[in-house]
C-alpha cells in the first residue's frame, strides 16, 4: 500500500507572489500593487512589482519544473491582469500569458492546475467595496467565466478561492494584509457570505462554461491539530476540535468556511451567536454556496496539540521549550498531516489534495554555489510520511502540491521568508535548484515508496 498510482506530485505558487511585470501590457492595479507601496505593510517596504519575474521566464521555469520532476504546477491568475478593472473588457495580453503558461506546461508533461483566486483583488473593485459590495459574488462569476471559456480546454483542475481566512481575516478584520481594513462585526459577517457565494458562483461557471469535464475544489486553511496521546479521550477531543468556533478566532476557524460548502449549512453556534449581526441568508444563497465540488483543497503547515481537559472539551497543550519551529516561527508538526486529512475527511467525506505544505528556511548560496537545505528536506520526508500512513488508514489523498515551487514575496513578510524548492536571487533573478528538491525528485519517482 502507498499513494495511489495516479497520485499527482506538484508545487505551487501564486501570481502577486511570483510574476512580476506590475504594471506591463495592460494589466490594471490590484490591492498588493497598492498595499505593497505602503513602506509600514510590508518587511523591509518590500514590494512585488518584479518579484521573480515570471512574466518574462516561464520557459526557464518550466524547465526547472521538470528538472524537478513534477508532474503537476498549480498557479493563480492574476484576475486584474485578465480584467484590468475586474469586470468589463478583457486584456488579451492577460489571457495571452497565460495561455503561452499553460501550453509550455503541457508540452513538458506538467498537469496546469488553476486557483482562480489567490488573494490580489483588483484594486478597481476594492474601490467599489471590494469583498463586501454584495455585487462580489457577481464580478467574480464573471471572472470565472472568463477562465473556462479561455484554459478550460486544456486545465482540468481548479481551485476556486484559495485560503478565505487569509485574505479575509487578514485583509478585513486584523489589517496585517491588503486592502488593510478592519471592518465591523456586522460588515464582515457579509464578507464571509459574499466570498461563499463567490465560490459557489464559481464553481457553476465553471461547471456551465468549462469546454471538458472539470474537478473543482475549495481550498481552506487553518490550526490542524492533533491528539497529545493516543488515549481515546485525547484523540476524541482533538476531533472535536476542528467543530469548535472561537470568538477571537472565528475568521480562521474551519466549520465557518467549510461547513457551508460542503454541508449545506453554516454551524449553529454561529447562526446562534451572531444571529443580531448575521447577513441575510436565504435557501437560494445556501443552494448556491453548496454546489457539489469533487475535491477539498488543505495547505497544512501548522497545528496545536490537544489533550481532553474538563468536561473532556478540548483544551491546548503549551509545545514544550525547544520545539522546532520553522524561520517563520511556526511549529513543524508532521502529526498535522495524518489527524488533519483524517479528521477532514472523516467529517466532510470528500477527496483531499494538499494544496500547499512547505517550510520556510534560512536558505543561502553556499561556496560550492549550490543551497544546501537538509531541513526541508528533512521536513518533506516527516510531512509526506504522515500524509502516505493517513492514505494507508483509508483517507482519500488525490495528490499534493509543495508550497512553494520557487523562493517568492510572502505577502506581509516579503523576501524574507524563503519556502521554494528553488532559490532566486532577487537582485540577478537567478534561479539555483536547491537540494530539497532532488530529494523531492526521488520521493516523486518512487511515488512516495522511499519515505
Amino acid at each position: 500500500m502507498g499513494f495511489r498510482k495516479d497520485f499527482i506530485w506538484g508545487a505551487a505558487t501564486a501570481s502577486y507572489q511570483i510574476e512580476g511585470g506590475a504594471f506591463e501590457d495592460e494589466k490594471g492595479l490590484n490591492i498588493w500593487d497598492v498595499f505593497s507601496h505602503d513602506n509600514e505593510k510590508t518587511f523591509g517596504g518590500h514590494v512585488g512589482d518584479i518579484a521573480c519575474d515570471h512574466y518574462h521566464k516561464i520557459e526557464e521555469d518550466v524547465a526547472l519544473m521538470k528538472e524537478i520532476g513534477l508532474k503537476a504546477y498549480r498557479f493563480s491568475v492574476s484576475w486584474a491582469r485578465i480584467l484590468p478593472d475586474g469586470t468589463g473588457k478583457t486584456n488579451q495580453k492577460g489571457i495571452d500569458f497565460y495561455n503561452k503558461l499553460i501550453d509550455e506546461l503541457i508540452k513538458n508533461d506538467i498537469e496546469p492546475c488553476l486557483t482562480v483566486f489567490h488573494w490580489d483583488l483588483p484594486y478597481e473593485l476594492s474601490k467599489k467595496g471590494g469583498w463586501l459590495n454584495e455585487e462580489s459574488p457577481i464580478w467574480f462569476e464573471n471572472y470565472t467565466k472568463i477562465i473556462a471559456e479561455n484554459f478550460s480546454d486544456r486545465v482540468k483542475y481548479f481551485f476556486t478561492v484559495n485560503e478565505p481566512e487569509c485574505f479575509v481575516g487578514h485583509g478585513y478584520y486584523t489589517g496585517l494584509h491588503a486592502p488593510g481594513i478592519k471592518l465591523s462585526g456586522k460588515e464582515l459577517l457579509q464578507t464571509v457570505h459574499n466570498v461563499l457565494l463567490a465560490h459557489g458562483r464559481s464553481v457553476k461557471a465553471l461547471r456551465k462554461f468549462s469546454k471538458q469535464p472539470v474537478k473543482i475544489g475549495f481550498v481552506p486553511c487553518g490550526s490542524f491539530n492533533f491528539p497529545a496521546s493516543d488515549s481515546a479521550d485525547d484523540i476524541e477531543a482533538a476531533r472535536k476540535s476542528y467543530v469548535a468556533l472561537h470568538k477571537d478566532w472565528l475568521m480562521f476557524d474551519f466549520p465557518l468556511w467549510i461547513d457551508p460548502v460542503v454541508l449545506g449549512k453554516y454551524p449553529e453556534q454561529y447562526l446562534a451567536e451572531y444571529k443580531d449581526i448575521l447577513p441575510s441568508i436565504t435557501d437560494e444563497d445556501m443552494e448556491i454556496i453548496s454546489q457539489p465540488i469533487d475535491f477539498l483543497g488543505l495547505n497544512v503547515y501548522f497545528g496545536n496539540k490537544i489533550k481532553a481537559g474538563e468536561n473532556n472539551e478540548p483544551e491546548i497543550v503549551p509545545f514544550e521549550q525547544g520545539y522546532p519551529m520553522s524561520a517563520l516561527n511556526w511549529n513543524i508538526v508532521p502529526e498535522t498531516m495524518y489527524w488533519g486529512t483524517k479528521f477532514m475527511y472523516e467529517r466532510y467525506k470528500l477527496p483531499i489534495i494538499i494544496s500547499e505544505n512547505g517550510l520556510s528556511c534560512r536558505d543561502s548560496i553556499s561556496v560550492d554555489s549550490k543551497v544546501h537545505d537538509p531541513q526541508r528536506a528533512d521536513f518533506l520526508a516527516r510531512y509526506l510520511k504522515e500524509l502516505k500512513r493517513s492514505a494507508e488508514d483509508g483517507t482519500e489523498i488525490l495528490g499534493y502540491f509543495h508550497w512553494s515551487l520557487m523562493d517568492n514575496f510572502e505577502w506581509a513578510e516579503g523576501f524574507k521568508e524563503r519556502f521554494g524548492l528553488i532559490y532566486v536571487d532577487y537582485s540577478s533573478q537567478k534561479r539555483i535548484i536547491k537540494n530539497s528538491a532532488y530529494f523531492y525528485k526521488d520521493i516523486i519517482n518512487s511515488n512516495g515508496e522511499i519515505l
